[in-house]
């Protein structure tokens, strides 16, 4: 474990930050172009232990991944050229990473027989995460699927013939990556997919927009029917050289940097078409005293040092909870967010250990049904345990701008998806990494 001091602010942030390319993006354009009838090159992406998850398991199951100069510049890509067969069998690391662990089972259905089993499992705390809904519909559309009857990892899972897609219907309220899932394979199945949500609502759903628009530029129908149903009609993949945009979720702690100091962070080529929810971030951010612009090649956020309570449902914009409940904690009125119940199956169950952290700081965060409720008080030094999640230890970094002695057990942690976490955010204060 490497316990980190967060480094306080002497005065207003004034920076400009580079942040890697998009956990999210970077692994659905890995998947959609090991399916792909052609070679392909992913620029900029995200490495960090998610993406090599993602990379290594697509490499299990026959497709070429190999680093590259993208564009000429020097800057790192990788050349994708898939294999021309899903072949098995494999063993598949899953780490913790949602995306690996749910978008490459399906995958693994295009394996010629039963005898090539392709098996999955994880971190421990990944055996505790929600399998069942998506173990469910790949068994509908004739895939095997071994899991001992308890809805999570370790699985197993077999292809063959027998495999059609066609319609399913599912819960996806625990995780949008659900569908998403089914989607990205879903053009590979001799009846491509039609999926129908059935329970609550979904959290993320930008996520799953987000999928169709990959799709869609791999040339792939890909259709929303209404807010419950999607479908992929089937036919080739043809993933095109795609640059992956900067990584929102990582950006956000950057962005609350300007507010908890009353400064400025720009976030380098971070544009308007994004295929991130920034809108709604950017929204949030307004609502709490912020102010925001596209300029200069980035998004700026602007804070003027005070910070404003909360009242939102926020189930859109689950991965953003974290950092959001650390501006909620140093704002000058109570805050309650709702609609993040999702929240408790993630890397951690990042509600309870939200509320347990910041208490320990002296602040007054209560789970609800649904969320937090988050009365805001003064903050001491203190230990912030990050529960092994990326996520609690951007949250600590947060409050630890403005509130000295803060430490992160493990900032380690943030190796998930941002390697040198650490290094960008003492930079961004002026510092030496």
């Amino acid at each position: 474990m490497q316990r980190w001091s967060v480094p306080v602010a002497t005065g207003p942030v004034d920076a400009e930050v580079a942040i890697p390319g998009s956990k999210s993006l970077t692994n659905r354009a890995l998947l959609l172009a090991a399916l792909s009838d052609r070679p392909a090159l992913i620029a900029n992406p995200l490495r960090a232990r998610d993406t090599e998850l993602m990379a290594n398991a697509l490499r299990a199951l026959g497709a070429d991944i190999a680093e590259t100069s993208a564009g000429g510049n020097g800057h790192h890509g990788w050349t994708v050229t898939p294999s021309r067969v899903v072949r098995g069998p494999a063993r598949i690391d899953c780490g913790l990473a949602g995306t690996v662990m749910r978008f490459v089972p399906p995958v693994a259905t295009l394996t010629a027989g039963t005898d090539e089993p392709i098996s999955f499992d994880g971190d421990p705390r990944a055996r505790e995460r929600p399998m069942q809904a998506l173990i469910g519909a790949l068994r509908a559309i004739g895939a095997g699927v071994e899991d001992g009857g308890r809805g999570t990892l370790p699985i197993s899972v077999t292809g063959g013939t027998g495999v059609r897609g066609g319609a399913v219907r599912l819960d996806a309220s625990a995780s949008s990556q659900f569908v998403s899932a089914l989607l990205l394979t879903g053009a590979r199945w001799p009846h491509g997919v039609a999926i129908q949500h059935v329970g609550r609502p979904m959290p993320s759903l930008p996520h799953i927009e987000m999928t169709l628009a990959a799709l869609r530029r791999a040339g792939v129908s890909a259709t929303e029917q209404d807010s419950d149903r999607w479908e992929v009609g089937p036919g080739p993949i043809r993933q095109p050289d795609t640059t992956v945009e900067p990584d929102l979720s990582g950006a956000a702690p950057f962005l609350a940097a300007a507010l908890v100091t009353g400064g400025q962070v720009t976030i380098s080529n971070l544009t308007a078409a994004t295929l991130q929810p920034v809108a709604r971030l950017c929204e949030i951010l307004e609502g709490v005293g912020a102010t925001w612009s596209y300029q200069q090649g980035g998004l700026t956020v602007t804070g003027t040092g005070r910070i404003g309570g909360l009242d939102a449902d926020l189930r859109a914009v689950g991965e953003l909870v974290p950092v959001i409940v650390a501006l909620a904690s140093l704002a000058d009125a109570p805050s309650r967010l709702r609609g993040i119940e999702s929240l408790r199956g993630h890397e951690t169950n990042r509600l309870a250990a939200l509320a347990s952290e910041l208490t320990g700081l002296g602040g007054a965060v209560v789970e609800t049904s649904d969320g937090l409720d988050i009365t805001p008080r003064p903050l001491h030094a203190g230990v912030f345990r990050s529960h092994g999640d990326h996520r609690l230890a951007h949250a600590a970094a947060v409050i630890g701008l403005v509130t000295p002695g803060v430490e992160v057990d493990d900032i380690g942690v943030t190796t998930k998806t941002m390697p040198d976490f650490a290094d960008r955010w003492q930079a961004m204060l002026g510092g030496r990494p």
